[in-house]
């Protein structure tokens, strides 16, 4: 009896000296390896079946995907959070339904005469003064809103910047445009319209009648294909400091406004192309009269989340995403699927969830707590993990990464005959360990090709932007994103679960798994320590 008494306090005091991280980091493969493709196949058959009718947010269809999602989540041994597995996510939709505008008497019409760059509601009737601020440029030699009168008028600027005669820009110097002159540019001169006290914004195009009446053309295809309606926050909504109308005009309708005509407009923007700097005009200046009404109807959607609560660094969460919505039934009656994009995903994370829900079951709960969440209106504009970041059910400051999951089921053109692969992007950005902790578990457990060409920061897809990992890496949340590349079936109809290969999302699946458990069971918090652009 003396002996057993020893040998157990021995025991005891072995078990004391032995690092909690290695109880906890039992081994992980046979986790790993209830990630299965049939599994997967399973799950997306009903997920990116017909009867979801292609998940659309908001829609009847997509409610019941967000149940299946629940109830496995249930079913695996995941917790509610704050009592519900379904975060509501406060989306409007929000339809203009009548816009028009008038100088000195003569009607213009949207789409027609003009569109907009962003819409915000005007009531009908409004009269409002305008003041010239030349491009809308305050940089260098440009000071376009210096001494400007702008509170309470709308600021008119002309589009992009101006150019010398060799074709170069004169801000920059070269053929590249500062961000006055990209596509974008007309943002950075809102900014500044705005903190003159501005009402709005008018640009002037740079485009020939005939290059602008192909845009606004353009434009209006897009509309009857998409519809007027936009889906935005609600809180977006709430917020009348974020509504700032800014319309894109024709030479001639801005000659009207001007005073002016566009023989004369042309010349100004020659002249300041000559100076390199901002100059005087003589333009006289009229009221616009503008309407811009709008409705807008609440969206019924959430988020689907599950929870594995850890162990000595629980307050740490680790969290992965995929979005479950997609883009619903085409104008022409046909279903959108959504099979890769992001059914896989979607599937995916719900496999990972089993597996670390059979993990805690046999006594391998995480150290750092896990949150698996399936988010809605990716597909309206990264909308659900916006809603997330803006109201998140853990501080994002006890954030540990986002590992985020979208398209992964299928090849694109440049990997045809060699399928073993996945694009990553972000997980260099943040923090200087994330990389090396995928290419240790990749390198030790699964052997993809990791093709890092969408990480590059001058990529014209801009990926990075494009999935629901950014609404976290914006708050300096450390990122990675799995991506298999667009095919000729994105967004078509042709996104069906026939065309899915299960052992390249079983394979991916368990990289983030690996991923996952290598990150919730370490003893240092991922550093956010990098910032690469």
């Amino acid at each position: 009896m003396k002996k057993t008494y020893y040998s157990v306090l021995a025991l005891f005091l072995v078990a004391k000296l032995i690092p909690l991280s290695l109880v906890a980091q039992s081994n992980p493969v046979p986790y790993a390896y209830t990630i299965k493709a049939e599994d997967l196949k399973k799950h997306l058959t009903f997920i990116a079946s017909d009867s979801l009718k292609g998940r659309n947010t908001g829609s009847a269809e997509q409610k019941v995907a967000a149940n299946y999602i629940a109830n496995h989540f249930k079913a695996v041994g995941l917790a509610p959070v704050q009592g519900s597995y379904f975060q509501k996510v406060d989306l409007v939709n929000r339809a203009w339904t009548n816009v028009a505008a008038q100088i000195k008497g003569k009607s213009y019409g949207y789409l027609s005469d003009f569109m907009a760059y962003a819409l915000a509601p005007v009531a009908a009737g409004t009269k409002a003064p305008t003041v010239f601020a030349g491009y809308g440029v305050q940089q260098g030699a440009f000071t376009d809103f210096d001494k400007l009168k702008a509170k309470g008028a709308m600021v008119v600027v002309i589009d992009g910047e101006a150019k010398d005669q060799a074709g170069n820009y004169v801000l920059s110097g070269s053929k590249d445009p500062s961000a006055f002159g990209k596509a974008t540019g007309w943002r950075e001169k809102m900014k500044l319209a705005k903190a003159a006290g501005a009402t709005g914004l008018i640009v002037i195009t740079d485009k020939d009648e005939k290059s602008f009446s192909a845009q606004l053309n353009q434009r209006q295809v897009m509309m009857k294909r998409f519809g007027n309606e936009r889906m935005v926050l609600k809180d977006e909504t709430q917020n009348k400091d974020a509504e700032f109308p800014v319309i894109l005009i024709s030479s001639a309708m801005a000659a009207q406004l001007l005073g002016t005509d566009v023989a004369a407009i042309e010349a100004f923007k020659t002249k300041v192309s000559t100076e390199k700097k901002s100059v005087a005009s003589k333009f006289k200046v009229g009221i616009i009269e503008l309407k811009i009404e709008n409705t807008e109807s609440p969206v019924d959607t959430y988020n689907v989340v599950g929870f594995l609560e850890g162990t000595d660094k629980k307050s740490e969460v680790v969290v992965i995403t995929a979005h479950y919505d997609h883009i619903g039934v085409s104008a022409d009656g046909r279903i959108n699927n959504g099979a890769n994009d992001d059914g896989s995903g979607t599937v995916t994370v719900m496999e990972l969830a089993q597996a670390f829900g059979k993990a805690a079951a046999e006594g391998h709960r995480p150290r750092r707590s896990i949150l698996f969440m399936t988010v809605t209106g990716e597909e309206k504009g990264l909308l659900g993990s916006e809603y997330y970041s803006n109201h998140p059910l853990f501080p994002l400051e006890n954030t540990v990464c986002d590992l985020n999951i979208d398209m992964v089921g299928r090849y694109d053109d440049e990997h045809i005959g060699k399928p073993d692969y996945i694009y990553e992007i972000g997980s260099d950005k943040l923090s200087s360990q994330l990389r090396a902790v995928l290419e240790e578990q990749n390198k030790k457990h699964i052997g993809l090709e990791l093709d890092y060409k969408y990480n590059d920061p001058n990529d014209p897809n801009r990926f990075y932007y494009r999935s629901d990992h950014y609404n976290f890496a914006k708050h300096k949340i450390p990122v990675a994103f799995f991506f298999n590349g667009v095919h000729e079936d994105y967004h078509q109809p042709g996104d069906d679960v026939e065309k899915i290969e299960f052992d390249q999302i079983q394979k991916v699946g368990r990289l983030v798994f690996y991923m996952a458990w290598e990150i919730s069971n370490r003893e240092q918090r991922l550093p956010v320590d990098s910032n690469k652009p």
